[in-house]
């Protein structure tokens, strides 16, 4: 299950990131988006999602949401 899937408020462990994107995959481990971590989504949002990793709440797009695997 992905992120785009999750309930809003439950806390969940991150599984693995699908990305063949460098890129993408630098961001998120800068925002603490790596296996192992746990992540809470806040709310969805018609483009994305608000989550809450570590000490910090980050707005994420769909195309995100989707590689983070929950």
């Amino acid at each position: 299950m992905n992120l785009r899937n999750a309930q809003e408020g439950n806390e969940y462990t991150i599984q693995d990131i699908l990305t063949d994107d460098e890129e993408m995959d630098a961001f998120l481990f800068s925002l603490g988006c790596y296996s192992g971590e746990p992540i809470t989504v806040i709310s969805h949002l018609k483009g994305g999602c608000v989550v809450s990793v570590k000490d910090g709440r980050y707005t994420i797009d769909n195309q995100l949401a989707s590689a983070i695997l929950i």
